[in-house]
């Protein structure tokens, strides 16, 4: 625990330094964009943080594999490289489009590139599913179930970066709990070593949003834009895939083991997608809308959750501490439930159910019932 502890602190370090570095360039050679019709901010604000997060993540990466602990995932470096080459290809578009505004086409055709990259010569595959044992069918329907996993993760990441602080914030819990749970599931398997890809990547993404999120925080001196967002969601499912690929299909089936094993089976697949639950509805919502209006589903507009969040009356402040409210109870309530099985609590998953109902409720409330004892402050918009 300890290195994953050093590790956070360094990632953490080394990007908000590296933040500081960039935004300076950024308003001396005015490296960021004009403002656009629907943006809410009235002053041209960098958006190239995504930039620092990258390179602290890369300098995450160089400084394990000098580090002796984390030497079983790089015993063989083309997962490794080929991981790092995916994120740098979509860190560069992602730069590009922050700057001169890519068409949508390109982008999602280099989501896809990268992801297979990753699935591909990375050998980061989604290989068995926890449904009484049911492996994926062939390399081929693994290879894209995983694509497509990773670009549409990706996405939803990507899609809710509009206020200050809101992606750095839940990217921040989300992988802090996965962390957690990716360090017990190894320790719960009767794993030799605790060191694995899958919670090193976490832990990493913990400390580059650490690091992030003083330059990000209300009133944000520097965005992250699509190259930081995208690489979250990237490395994110990453990890999740990963973590997933440690697990022995044949002790998925539900005749052979115990509940515990088969809900830490489930976890993997389910705490990602509850994670982005919101960003995919906001996207479902926002296709619907769109389309019905006879626009184009990737036209963007002012009338996303948060928009209407603050639309209620909530301050752009409150909107991201609810966003942070969601994140922490669902993926909280996952984690309590497999902690609950493996020490034996009373009811296993009735703590983690219990936790989870009063959060969802007392999360329905704040969204619902706005504060009103500030006036509504301007938000500073980060993507479309």
């Amino acid at each position: 625990m300890t290195q994953y502890l050093l590790t956070i602190l360094f990632t953490a370090a080394v990007t908000l330094a590296l933040s500081w570095v960039v935004w300076k360039l950024a308003l001396r050679f005015k490296l960021y964009p004009g403002i656009r019709d629907r943006d809410v901010h009235k002053t041209p604000t960098p958006r190239l943080g995504g930039v620092a997060m990258f390179l602290g993540v890369v300098a995450a990466f160089a400084l394990s594999s000098r580090n002796p602990y984390f030497s079983i995932f790089w015993t063989d470096p083309v997962p490794v490289l080929s991981l790092l080459g995916a994120v740098l290809l979509i860190v560069v578009v992602g730069v590009v489009d922050d700057l001169w505004d890519l068409d949508w086409m390109i982008k999602l055709g280099a989501q896809f590139i990268a992801a297979g990259v990753i699935a591909w010569f990375g050998q980061l595959q989604i290989l068995s599913l926890p449904i009484g044992a049911l492996t994926v069918g062939s390399s081929w329907v693994s290879f894209l179930l995983t694509v497509f996993a990773l670009v549409v993760v990706m996405n939803a990441v990507n899609f809710i970066d509009g206020l200050n602080g809101l992606v750095a914030g839940v990217c921040l819990i989300a992988n802090g709990v996965f962390f957690a749970y990716s360090y017990l599931l190894v320790r719960d398997t009767g794993a030799s070593t605790y060191f694995n890809l899958a919670s090193f990547i976490a832990a990493v993404l913990v400390g580059a949003c650490l690091g992030f999120l003083p330059m990000n925080w209300t009133p944000a001196k520097l965005f992250m834009g699509d190259a930081g967002a995208l690489m979250l969601g990237l490395l994110m499912a990453s990890s999740a895939v990963a973590i997933t690929g440690q697990l022995d299909p044949a002790v998925l089936d539900p005749e052979k083991i115990g509940r515990s094993q088969l809900l830490g089976a489930f976890i993997p697949i389910l705490l990602p997608v509850v994670i982005v639950l919101l960003p995919l509805l906001d996207f479902g919502l926002a296709v619907a809308r769109r389309q019905w209006a006879g626009r184009s589903p990737f036209s963007p507009d002012r009338k996303h959750l948060h928009h209407r969040m603050l639309d209620m009356g909530h301050t752009d402040r409150d909107a991201v501490l609810i966003f942070y409210s969601w994140t922490a109870v669902v993926s909280l309530a996952f984690l309590l439930m497999y902690i609950g099985t493996q020490q034996s609590w009373p009811g296993d998953y009735a703590f983690g159910i219990v936790f989870g109902v009063v959060g969802v409720a007392a999360c329905v409330v704040l969204t619902l019932l706005p504060s009103r004892r500030f006036a509504r402050r301007p938000v500073r918009e980060e993507t479309s």
